[in-house]
């Protein structure tokens, strides 16, 4: 599938599954000029993101980066207190272990609106809000007198951060060019994946020596720094949001009215456009196959990925005697092998630049490239997942050496960070207009999943 094939597809499903109205719909402006329609000359051009200096974009990339990572650690973060909110709340351990799985869903979730939402209103606003809002929910989290508070409180906390593990990646899509675009994606996917090693290991620390409420308060420390990094160093970069603010400038200054942004060529109502918005991951994974396989390949391994943050528990407490800090150090391994297969960046993209090279000698299209070629790192990682479930589960025994599963762990742990850089940003080069769309579909499947495993993981 090539990505001009799957973007008309794309289009094309909308057309048929969303047609026109009269009621709350998008409708054609009348007398829309074409020679009037505000554009950028190019990527050079100095209103264009794309232009920023390179460390400017670094910059904006590591902020939404740690952000990320800050979201995915607070998720997991929680498996540490599951042992003293039992007991606290007298409640069951399935009960507690809702806390975890409920935030998940909100993950899940969120991206559905969050993401379409950016796509209309910018990338920043929805940046400054939602963060915002994550940082208010930690409080009840921390503050919680019973159960039902705690999740309650949860799942609206994985709700507003979910914008940073969809919204995000269209942000470097629009920073950088697609020649460029492979190792400022490797950074921002490692950042999910590794948040969720890093939980562990902080909250199982705190837990060893303090109360579990202290979990959240320095979640809360660190949020609340996240937020200011966005507010003062992450601007708009989405170019249709863009375009239409230098539309608006540009009718005040000509007191014209016929200039306009190509996203202001329809005419929307704020409750059409948010239930049209809204339904564009759904209907990728309806109408693209490729984007619901690997949506669902991406769904398996996270959920996986999540029944570790129980198994790890029952395995090196059990079986091996570690006392609960010890368990968090445990996750190193997962860490380890994650940061292997960042560093493996320079291969893939030399051989995308091999890759593409190939392609224009043979068809003779100067800068034709196929999303596609951003797929081998997803080739190659997806054995190793294989490999280090197979590796963890048939050498966690107590008579085989603790280190001899952690390692597998880390075979696991490189193979999902190679898989997903590949799904992620294959996404982002087949659908970039469309990119935090397409990624919210992805987040949604593996969120479902990642929410259901944990509730599992002790049965088993």
């Amino acid at each position: 599938m090539s990505s001009s094939s799957g973007t008309s597809d794309y289009n094309r499903s909308i057309e048929l599954t969303c047609p026109a109205s009269t009621n709350d719909v998008e409708k054609q402006l009348p007398f829309y000029d074409p020679r009037f329609e505000v554009k950028f000359a190019d990527d050079n051009d100095l209103r264009s993101p794309k232009s920023l200096s390179t460390w400017r974009k670094w910059v904006i990339v590591t902020v939404v980066s740690t952000t990320s990572l800050c979201v995915a650690c607070t998720s997991s973060v929680y498996t540490g207190t599951t042992a003293q909110v039992e007991a606290e709340f007298e409640t069951s351990r399935t009960i507690a272990t809702l806390g975890l799985s409920i935030f998940v869903v909100g993950l899940g979730l969120g991206p559905m609106i969050l993401a379409p939402l950016s796509e209309f209103y910018g990338r920043r606003p929805v940046y400054v809000i939602s963060m915002l809002m994550f940082v208010i929910w930690i409080i009840p989290c921390a503050v919680a007198n019973n159960i039902a508070t705690l999740l309650i409180a949860r799942f609206f906390n994985g709700f507003a951060g979910a914008a940073f593990l969809s919204v995000a990646a269209g942000t470097v899509g629009d920073l950088f060019s697609r020649s460029n675009l492979q190792k400022p994606m490797m950074l921002y996917t490692a950042t999910p994946f590794l948040g969720p090693e890093l939980g562990p290991l902080i909250g199982d620390f705190i837990n060893y020596n303090t109360n579990w409420r202290w979990t959240f308060w320095t979640m809360l420390i660190w949020s609340g720094v996240q937020w200011l990094l966005i507010v003062f160093f992450v601007p708009e970069t989405y170019m249709p949001v863009l375009l239409r603010k230098e539309a608006i400038k540009t009718r005040k200054e000509t007191n014209d009215t016929r200039w306009h942004a190509p996203i202001e060529k329809i005419k929307r109502s704020i409750s059409g456009t948010i239930l049209r918005s809204c339904q564009r991951p759904f209907l990728l994974m309806i109408y693209e196959p490729m984007v619901l396989l690997l949506c669902l390949f991406c769904a398996v391994i996270l959920g996986i990925l999540y029944l570790f943050f129980d198994a790890f528990n029952i395995v090196f407490e059990n079986n091996h005697g570690f006392k609960l800090w010890q368990v968090g150090l445990s996750f190193v391994g997962i860490m380890v092998g994650m940061i292997i297969g960042i560093l493996t960046d320079p291969i893939w993209k030399k051989n995308y630049s091999r890759l593409v090279k190939h392609h224009q000698e043979t068809t003779g299209m100067v800068g034709g490239s196929e999303p596609e070629f951003r797929l081998p790192s997803a080739i190659v990682g997806a054995p190793l997942v294989v490999i280090g479930v197979l590796w963890f589960g048939w050498t966690q025994y107590s008579f085989i050496h603790w280190i001899v599963p952690i390692v597998g762990s880390a075979f696991f742990g490189c193979g999902i960070i190679l898989v997903f850089s590949g799904v992620w940003t294959f996404l982002v080069d087949s659908y970039p207009t469309y990119a935090a769309s397409a990624l919210a579909a992805n987040s949604f499947a593996r969120s479902m999943f990642a929410a259901a495993f944990p509730l599992f993981g002790p049965a088993i």
